[in-house]
């Protein structure tokens, strides 16, 4: 495991639009909107040149400080979460673009339930729509093959939601060139521990030994079975902690990024710093 920190300040943004994703500009004209034209350019040719380096195949994210910045531009509460879903999306494009195979992001925590009920709900209303619209014909799931999927203690969610889940699970489950791991609602500690009773009841009807249970077995009970191990974790809004977010993943030869910038402002330029530190380490391993 190592740690790095990108302090880059994010530039700000404007509270009217808040997505700048790469698939909204398709038929963009340099001399009918130049500066957006240009920005695009500069966005693809910075992604077509880190392309020619070597590219994590699995990034997590603990997507922090949407309540920040919604106070910082002076918005309700609500209105910084959705801005929150909507970046994701475009960090998503951006990661997929890159060559990024799996992208794992914290999309809400167990301890989340204990915030004010008003919140709570605002975010489950907003996880039903959002995922509506990942899995009902959005250009970016399409586009590269993404299987949606939820990683959680799912027992704990209301029905509604739940049916929500399983029709996009159901609905992407064919796409086989990327993977985008909601973790909703999730702690590691939980996902350790219901990892542990599986192998307890493996035990039990005598399908293991104790003398198999290794770490191996454990890694294998866990909700990211079967993807690439995590190299990159990073977390938004400038906290240097991991909040209980993929403790067992991040344990070895992953690179943790703390960065000085609340989730809603996170772009292309404060993911630069970050693949550029993979791509050094990982040449400096050959």
């Amino acid at each position: 495991m190592s740690l790095g920190e990108a302090t880059t300040n994010c530039a700000p943004i404007s509270n009217k639009s808040f997505s700048t994703s790469l698939h909204l500009f398709p038929e963009l004209n340099f001399f009918t909107s130049p500066i957006a034209y240009l920005s695009n350019f500069s966005r693809r040719l910075l992604i077509k040149v880190l392309r020619q380096g070597p590219i994590p195949q699995h990034v997590g994210f603990v997507m922090d400080g949407n309540r920040r910045f919604a106070k910082k531009i002076q918005v309700q509460t609500g209105e910084g979460h959705y801005m929150g879903f909507q970046k994701l999306e475009e960090v998503l494009e951006i990661c997929l673009e890159l060559g990024i195979k799996v992208v794992t992001v914290y999309a809400f925590s167990i301890e989340n339930f204990k915030r004010p009920k008003e919140e709570v709900d605002t975010l489950m209303n907003l996880a039903r729509k959002k995922l509506r619209e990942l899995y009902e014909n959005n250009d970016v799931v399409s586009k590269y093959g993404v299987s949606i999927r939820i990683l959680g203690n799912k027992t704990l969610l209301p029905e509604d939601l739940l049916i929500e889940m399983e029709k996009a699970e159901d609905a992407t489950k064919r796409n086989n060139r990327t993977i985008l791991n909601l973790c909703c609602p999730y702690t590691s500690r939980d996902e350790i521990a219901t990892a542990v009773r599986k192998v307890v009841i493996q035990v039990e009807k005598g399908e293991t030994n104790i003398s198999e249970i290794d770490e191996k077995l454990l890694d294998s009970k866990l909700y990211t079975n079967g993807c690439p191990p995590l190299e990159i974790l990073i977390r938004t809004s400038g906290e240097t902690r991991l909040s209980d977010f993929l403790l067992w993943q991040c344990h070895e030869k992953c690179n943790i990024h703390f960065v000085n910038c609340y989730w809603p402002e996170f772009s292309l330029w404060e993911m630069l710093p970050i693949i550029l530190d993979y791509q050094r380490g990982f040449l400096g391993r050959r």
